[in-house]
């Protein structure tokens, strides 16, 4: 009780700083709310703000000092409108590429783009198995996404939504509720819960606790960490180029975007390689596989890529 109370406050202070960052919001988060942001914020209070205002006044508190006030300018929330941007960003991206691709004369940006997929794909061969390339889209989805979110940041009048805790939480809770339904769907339910048991069966009851607490974890630690790393690198730029505006306004966050660009690819590899890795611990290769067999499978895989 204690610590949920700790949490609400934490929350709470959380939503004061959100409430500064909702006045100095991107313009076109400004004309969101202008011409949405009745409409939701009339569902909240007739729907979500009662429901809320029962379940924290058990712990003294309100929806206000849990989310902050809530008003038609912050109805739809920053982080909220630069998502949804970057996933038509990101399918804009595919299907400007796909509609580019050339097998004789392909471009620098063909050719940018057959490097990254062939990076994904041998890492979820080495990591998975030839019979995880089953699961490309998927994970070349979380990539583009992400990679796309990341450097939203580097542009005018966007704000990466990985820098939001919202945004980084999804993320992890997807890839989460994803290898675990590939879990169950390959092993069974039973068979899913058996493998965090370990091997050793006289030691079972003691591995089974920590290994469920450990999996729990997870979307938690994805998303805190593409968070922290996305967050502080905004901070980092802007505390700079705050120090001297009149000289620095523009020099200084040119002088880091290299460490920017660095930021964002290094962060979307480490969360699709802990998402690999997540796999490969529930997906197994069928015992009837063969090496040749599975070595066609990758090929034929790759014909509607480069085509």
């Amino acid at each position: 009780m204690f610590w949920l109370q700790e949490k609400v406050a934490e929350a709470a202070d959380h939503a004061e700083k959100a409430t500064e960052q909702a006045e100095h919001a991107p313009i076109i988060v400004q004309y969101v709310n202008h011409y949405f942001g009745p409409a939701v914020h009339n569902f909240e209070m007739t729907y979500t703000y009662p429901r809320w205002q029962w379940f924290l006044a058990k712990f003294g508190t309100t929806p206000e000092a849990a989310f902050g006030p809530y008003t038609v300018e912050n109805a739809i929330p920053w982080y909220t409108v630069m998502f949804i941007i970057a996933c038509i960003l990101s399918v804009l991206v595919i299907l400007l590429f796909r509609r580019k691709l050339s097998a004789e004369e392909p471009d620098q940006g063909q050719q940018t783009l057959e490097l990254g997929v062939l990076a994904i794909r041998g890492m979820i061969e080495d990591i998975i198995g030839p019979h995880g390339l089953k699961y490309f889209p998927v994970v070349m989805t979380f990539a583009v996404l992400i990679l796309i979110s990341n450097l939203m940041g580097m542009f005018p009048l966007f704000i990466a939504p990985t820098s939001a805790t919202s945004v980084t939480f999804a993320l992890g809770l997807a890839s989460f509720l994803y290898y675990n339904a590939i879990g169950i769907k390959e092993n069974g339910i039973f068979g899913h819960l058996k493998h965090f048991a370990g091997p050793i069966w006289w030691i079972s009851w003691l591995i089974f606790p920590i290994e469920l607490i450990s999996n729990f974890i997870r979307p938690f630690s994805l998303g805190i960490r593409l968070f922290g790393n996305m967050f502080a690198d905004e901070k980092v730029s802007s505390t700079v180029a705050g120090l001297y505006p009149q000289v620095t306004h523009w020099l200084i966050p040119a002088l880091l975007m290299p460490l920017g660009l660095f930021v964002a690819f290094i962060q979307t590899f480490v969360f699709v390689l802990l998402s690999q890795l997540y796999l490969s611990e529930v997906s197994h290769a069928p015992h009837h596989a063969h090496t040749g067999h599975e070595e066609d499978q990758s090929e034929e895989f790759m014909v509607p890529i480069l085509t």
